[in-house]
Order: structure tokens, then C-alpha cells, then sequence
């Protein structure tokens, strides 16, 4: 039987305190970012087997996107987002697409504003 699947793991609302943004002052101070990850790929054949060694390692995942937020610096949380979306679709071939999400709490904005976010999609070709 041929089967065509749209299938996806997500991870919400990793949080991370890192050092990004094009003020002085936010590289010092730091601030919270929150980070979604949704990852496309056929997992049919983990699901039907219960196997894990044919889907995606969470941690693996979460650990690249601690690494990217937590190690490097940027100006911009859309640079965050880009930096992750590709990483992941390097580093596990079996991805058709990741899709990253980066908020910024708070953002130094001259008002009221919860937060600031990014979205990216890397799609294999």
C-alpha cells in the first residue's frame, strides 16, 4: 500500500536566556527567548514499527537550538531563526522542512508589547 503522509513533531516553548539584539545593552543584560520548533518529515514507518531510530532525538534537537541561542550572539531574532531552521535541516537528512519560531520578551520598544518573534522555514529541495 502507498502511503503519502504529512506528518510533523513539534517542540513548544523551549526558553532560553541569551545575549541577541542590536542594542549595546541587550548583548550585556540578556533577555528570555522563547523558541518553537516544527519539524516535517514521514515518521510513518517509526510509527508503525514503535521504533525509535526512525524518527528524530529530541534532545539532539533541543541541544543544536540551546547551542545557536545560548552560544553565538546576533543583532537580529530573525537571523536566530534562520541560523536554527538551516542547522537543523543539515544536521538530519531525513527533514523535509523545519520551521523555527523566535520570540523576544519584552522587546525594547518604546511602549507595552509581550514580545517580538521570527518565523522561518527551510524546505530541502
Amino acid at each position: 500500500m502507498t502511503r503519502h503522509a504529512h506528518s510533523y513533531v513539534r517542540l513548544v516553548n523551549m526558553v532560553f536566556y541569551a545575549h541577541h539584539g542590536v542594542l549595546k545593552e541587550e548583548h550585556t543584560v540578556g533577555a528570555k527567548y522563547e523558541v518553537d520548533a516544527e519539524l516535517v518529515f514521514n515518521f510513518t514507518d517509526a510509527a508503525e514499527h514503535d521504533d525509535i531510530t526512525k524518527t528524530i532525538d529530541y534532545g539532539i534537537v533541543y541541544r543544536t537550538i540551546r547551542e545557536a541561542l545560548t552560544l553565538k550572539k546576533f543583532f537580529l531574532i530573525e537571523a536566530v531563526a534562520y541560523e536554527i531552521a538551516c542547522d537543523l535541516l543539515r544536521d538530519f537528512p531525513v527533514l523535509d522542512k523545519s520551521t523555527i519560531n523566535v520570540r523576544k520578551r519584552n522587546p525594547p520598544v518604546d511602549g507595552i508589547c509581550d514580545y517580538a518573534e521570527a518565523c522561518y522555514s527551510a524546505i530541502r529541495h
